[in-house]
This record gives structure tokens, sequence and C-alpha cells, in this order.
């Protein structure tokens, strides 16, 4: 008798090499569909940025858009390129939980980096006078004119 465990262990994956070169293929063709998607998101942004009024909240809708949409990518990069598709569950987990709590340390890092950012800002005038960028939409201020006399 058989143990449930080890129907899943296969110690030879073979697939045709026709086969894989197809699953190749129309990988690299999604991912050149979906990169295309993201230049064009990339230059809406810009786009917006550059408008008289930009949309804050359309952008970060953009943005949000972007990061599933590389994450989609980075998904069919690992599956088929990676070949981790093919392996068994336990062997996919053993890569994906200490990604997942990797990616949880940077979003910890970067939450707390914006925190102490905000109190400075907030409680000490001179750092943020000399650190924060002026408004993108300022009008430029009107050029000296020279004094007479000097040259």
């Amino acid at each position: 008798m058989e143990h449930r465990a080890m129907s899943e262990v296969t110690f030879h994956h073979h697939i045709e090499d026709a086969e894989f070169k197809k699953r190749v293929r129309k990988t690299t063709i999604l991912l050149s569909v979906i990169t295309a998607i993201e230049l064009g998101i990339g230059l809406t942004i810009y786009t917006i940025h550059k408008g008289e009024n930009p949309s804050h909240l359309l952008v970060l809708m953009f943005k949000g858009l972007v990061c599933i949409l590389t994450l989609a990518k980075a998904y069919y990069i690992v599956s088929v390129f990676m070949h981790l598709g093919d392996e068994i569950r336990n062997m996919i987990m053993t890569i994906v939980v200490p990604l997942m709590l990797f990616i949880w340390f940077i979003a910890a890092f970067i939450i707390d980096g914006n925190s102490y950012k905000n109190l400075r800002n907030n409680y000490d005038r001179h750092f943020k006078e000399s650190t924060m960028p002026r408004p993108h939409h300022a009008e430029p201020a009107a050029p000296e004119e020279p004094k007479p006399g000097k040259q």
C-alpha cells in the first residue's frame, strides 16, 4: 500500500520538447503583452503628472494596477522559466513562504521609514525647510534685473 504523500512525489518530470517550447512561447507572448500594458500605464501616469491638475487618486489606482501586473509577470516567470510550476506543493511552499516574509519585512521598513519622515517633518522645521521639494506647479520667480554700475 502506497502512502498518500508518495503519490505526490515524482522523480522524473519529462515534458516533451515540443510541448515545452509551445508553453515557453505562449508565456513569452503573455509577458510581452503585460509589459506593453505596464509601459502604457507608465506613460499615462507621466502624462497625468504633467497636467495642470493631476489626479492623485487616479495615479494611485494606476500604480496599484502596475504592482498587480508585475506580480503576475513574476508568477509566470517563476512558474514556467524556473520550472517551479512542475514541482510538488511542499517544494513550492519552501520557496514562497520565505519570499512572503521577505516582502513583509520590506513593507515594514518602508512604513517605519515613512512614519519617521512624517514625524521629523512635523516637529523639526529646519529639516522640513531644507529637504522638502517645492510644489510642482509653482510659478517661476521673475529674473532679477542687473544693477546699474556693476558689471
